[in-house]
C-alpha cells in the first residue's frame, strides 16, 4: 500500500536529513519504490545527496502558495512518498492536512500516512512531538526515533510518564537511530556522496567502510523495528552484501 512518509522532528540540528538519507538508502537497498520530496527550501541537502527523479514541494499558509505541496499526495497514489520536512513547519503541514481533509480521503485512496519523528532528547523537541501525537491521534502513525548520535542518555525520557503514556496510548513504534561516526560523515558530507556511493569510496578506507556498514546495517534493523515498510524477507540483507542494480540517486523500479 502506498504511503507518505514525513521525516518530521519540528527542531533544526535535529538529525532529519540524516535520518532521510538513510531511509532512501533502505529502500534503495531493498528494491522498495519510493519518490523523494524535498520540502526543505533553506537546507535541501537530503535532495543533493539523491538529486534524480526528485520533487520539490513547500508547504505554506499563505494562500497563494497553498496548493504547492498537493503533489505530495499525487505522487502517493502510486508509490511511497518520502518527504524530508524543513524545521518549525509543523503550522504549514498541519494547515495542508486539515484544509484538504487529507486524512479523510487518504482512507478512501488506500494511502496510509506516517510521521516519522527524529528527537534529539531535548526539552523542546519532546513537547513538539507531544503536541503532534495528541493533535493527530490516531489518524496518523507516528514513529519516536530517538537519535542517539545527538544523545546517548535517554533516562530522562525513559522515566517521563506523560510520554509514556501516550506512546502506550497509540501504540508509537520507538526506534534507536544510530550514531554516525563524524569522520565518516564529514567526508560524505563535503563530498555529497550518498551511501550507495560511500560503498566503494576509497578515500573512507577499509575500518571507514566497516564503520559504514556497521551504521547503516544497525539503522536498517531500527527502521525494521517499526514495522512500517515491511519489505519481502528474501530483500533484506546487510548494506555493503547487496548487488546494487539499482539507479543510487533516483527512484528504483521495482514491483511492489
Amino acid at each position: 500500500m502506498a504511503a507518505i512518509h514525513f521525516i518530521d522532528g519540528e527542531k533544526g540540528g535535529v538529525g532529519k536529513s540524516l535520518f532521510a538519507r538513510v531511509m532512501l538508502q533502505y529502500c534503495i537497498d531493498n528494491k522498495l519504490l519510493y519518490e523523494l520530496v524535498e520540502a526543505d527550501q533553506s537546507n535541501p541537502d537530503v535532495g543533493a545527496f539523491y538529486p534524480d527523479n526528485h520533487k520539490i514541494a513547500v508547504f505554506s499558509e499563505s494562500e497563494r502558495k497553498a496548493y504547492e505541496a498537493d503533489e505530495i499526495f499525487d505522487l502517493a497514489l502510486e508509490n511511497s512518498v518520502i518527504v524530508n520536512l524543513p524545521a518549525q513547519v509543523y503550522p504549514a503541514v498541519t494547515d495542508w492536512i486539515e484544509r484538504n481533509q487529507i486524512l479523510e480521503i487518504s482512507g478512501k485512496n488506500k494511502v496510509k500516512i506516517h510521521k516519522w519523528f527524529v528527537c534529539s532528547g531535548g526539552y523542546d523537541s519532546l513537547q513538539l512531538f507531544m503536541q503532534s501525537l495528541e493533535r493527530f491521534e490516531k489518524k496518523i502513525k507516528h514513529i519516536f526515533v530517538r537519535n542517539f548520535g545527538l544523545c546517548d542518555d535517554w533516562k530522562h525520557i525513559d522515566e517521563n510518564q506523560e510520554l509514556n503514556d501516550l506512546i502506550k496510548t497509540y501504540k508509537v513504534p520507538v526506534i534507536d537511530f544510530p550514531k554516525f561516526s563524524y569522520r565518516e560523515r564529514n567526508i560524505l558530507d563535503a563530498k555529497r556522496i550518498n551511501f550507495s556511493e560511500a560503498k566503494n569510496y576509497g578515500e573512507l578506507g577499509i575500518l571507514g567502510k566497516q564503520r559504514l556498514h556497521r551504521f547503516l546495517k544497525q539503522a536498517f534493523e531500527e527502521i525494521e523495528k517499526a514495522k512500517i515498510w515491511n519489505p519481502p524477507a528474501a530483500s533484506i540483507t546487510p548494506p555493503s552484501e547487496k548487488v546494487d542494480t539499482a539507479n543510487s540517486n533516483g527512484k528504483v523500479a521495482t514491483k511492489k
